[in-house]
């Protein structure tokens, strides 16, 4: 997953622990079933940086890199987005 602007916080060790609706698990439990099934963050430099974040308290799934990693990653196939 390549998170972008304010998405770079959720790959920081405690940020990701609201409940986005009743019924909802919490994303601190999708979090970690994401890592738990080899889920990746890849993590814009660009974006952390400018928000002066802290790279000693990325969680263990993620990985600071920018657009090359990115491309390197999707290869010569398609890749399916998904942003909101």
């Amino acid at each position: 997953m390549f998170l972008t602007k304010e998405a770079t916080r959720l790959a920081l060790e405690g940020v990701a622990t609201a409940v986005a609706c009743d019924g909802c698990p919490p994303l601190a439990d999708l979090v970690d079933r994401y890592a738990k099934a080899d889920g990746r963050y890849l993590v814009c430099p660009i974006c952390f940086d400018a928000r002066k974040l802290d790279k000693r308290q990325l969680i263990e799934a993620a990985e600071l890199g920018g657009t090359v990693p990115m491309w390197q990653w999707i290869g010569d196939d398609g890749a399916t987005t998904f942003s909101y």
